[in-house]
């Protein structure tokens, strides 16, 4: 998920990946009497108003394609919008995964799904959720879905984001019926699916009226899971590879032709996300920069000016023994006072815990790259892959401490680079849905490798 949502507009060529940002606009979670919600609507206002600057300013427009973080939806009756959709981070998901686990406990879940236990999972959340507002529902659309569907029309689920609901056989790759029905889930909640690279619709005529244009552009289905996108962009010239896609999360994995269903995977905590062309994102989720971005806010929030960039220097000088602690404990998901809890953990694991925020930002910096490198390695070994070189994309790219370290800690070089992977998968995919590109995944990743050629960071000792 990202702090913040943009508009953003790509030409491509055969030597040509560029991205110009339009528009960008908050994505803060609102707390309502209920629980945390996003402000879904306010952002989808924002991408209309996006959307109309683009194509007036680049009429020449061929496609519009919609990615998005996973898990969260929106319930869908009559066309209209019951209520805007849950946070993730939102604490109702607790009862969800008690009343599940109660008939199916995870290895079982494991087999059928292929997922990483994950306590915000969309089954999890449909358990937790109003059986009421479920009864009346229509459809259950996960935020780039409805997204989609607000923009033509059409009620699709796209494939790489239905992986991550857990309500999909990794097997067969369809909607698991009777998982639904032992759940008591509707299985009219869940939309038909439809692939990256096919055509979801074009922009509704009160859509292109709102935008003021003419013309219907298309909307193609992306790998509208951001991370399914992202992972389409990294430059991977060679399978030896690893790849984290680093920002509030860190998604850290290797790309494999089929789900990994093995109790070594489970064990080791690995999950089996859907990737573009029919691929699999073997990975484990890592708590991310969301506990360094979580941490800079509270010390804002308490008059503190913070420079992130400065603080980083400051972090790197940092001397002594640095505390390393363990980023998925599930006291770091929550929003909240990020250094009050690694002081907490700290002490009830009998290490001294940071004083200054220079030490505390080094701790969490360490603590990530620690876990970056472990899970690496991990996902080397479960999925079969001889990982020589790590590839880190997304926003953490931009931090080379965190780069360093990771290449550090893990023994093996880390190339850093692009930042904006996510976009850039999103504009490949629709590139040659139009027939502006053509050719396999390998060659989508040579056209980012020729044209964002990524930072080395070497292993030292």
């Amino acid at each position: 998920m990202r702090a913040s949502g943009r508009v953003i507009v790509g030409r491509v060529g055969p030597k040509q990946l560029d991205t110009e940002t339009v528009a960008r606009f908050p994505n803060d979670p609102v707390r309502l009497s209920d629980g945390l919600h996003w402000n879904l609507v306010g952002m989808y206002g924002a991408v209309l108003g996006g959307l109309r600057d683009a194509l007036r300013e680049n009429p020449g427009i061929a496609s519009v394609g919609v990615d998005s973080w996973a898990v969260d939806y929106g319930l869908i009756t009559r066309s209209r919008l019951l209520g805007e959709p849950f946070h993730y981070r939102d604490e109702r998901t607790a009862a969800g995964v008690d009343a599940v686990h109660a008939r199916h406990p995870h290895a079982d879940l494991f087999a059928r799904n292929g997922l990483q236990f994950l306590p915000f999972n969309t089954l999890y959340q449909f358990v937790a959720e109003d059986p009421e507002l479920l009864g009346i529902a229509d459809h259950a659309l996960l935020i780039p879905d409805l997204i989609g569907y607000w923009l033509t029309g059409q009620a699709r689920t796209e494939r790489t984001n239905a992986s991550t609901p857990g309500l999909l056989r990794a097997d067969t790759g369809e909607w698991d019926a009777a998982l639904l029905a032992s759940l008591g889930i509707p299985a009219r909640l869940l939309a038909p699916l439809i692939a990256p690279g096919e055509t979801l619709g074009e922009l509704s005529a009160d859509v292109a009226a709102a935008l003021g244009v003419t013309t219907r552009t298309a909307v193609t289905a992306v790998g509208s899971h951001d991370t399914a996108s992202a992972v389409v962009a990294v430059p991977m010239t060679s399978p030896d590879a690893a790849y984290i896609s680093c920002g509030t999360w860190g998604l850290v994995g290797v790309e494999t032709p089929r789900p990994v269903l093995t109790d070594a995977a489970r064990e080791a905590k690995f999950t089996n996300e859907g990737g573009v062309d029919g691929r699999v994102r073997l990975l484990r989720n890592v708590m991310g920069l969301w506990i360094l971005s979580e941490a800079v806010r509270g010390w804002q929030r308490e008059g503190h000016p913070i420079d992130l960039p400065t603080l980083l220097d400051s972090a790197e000088e940092v001397s002594g023994p640095i505390p390393i602690f363990d980023v998925d404990d599930p006291r770091f998901l929550p929003p909240g006072d990020m250094p009050a809890r690694i002081s907490s953990w700290c002490e009830e694991n009998g290490v001294a815990a940071p004083r200054t925020r220079a030490e505390f930002a080094r701790s969490i910096i360490e603590s990530l790259a620690q876990a970056f490198a472990d899970a690496a390695h991990e996902a080397a070994r479960v999925g079969g892959v001889d990982v020589r070189v790590i590839h880190i994309v997304g926003g953490g790219a931009l931090n080379e401490l965190l780069c360093q370290r990771t290449a550090d800690r893990s023994g093996v070089p880390v190339l850093a680079g692009p930042v904006e992977a996510t976009a850039l998968g999103n504009i490949l995919v629709q590139a040659r849905a139009t027939g502006i590109l053509s050719g396999s995944l390998e060659s989508l990743r040579d056209l980012v490798a020729l044209t964002h050629q990524p930072r080395r960071h070497q292993p030292r000792a």
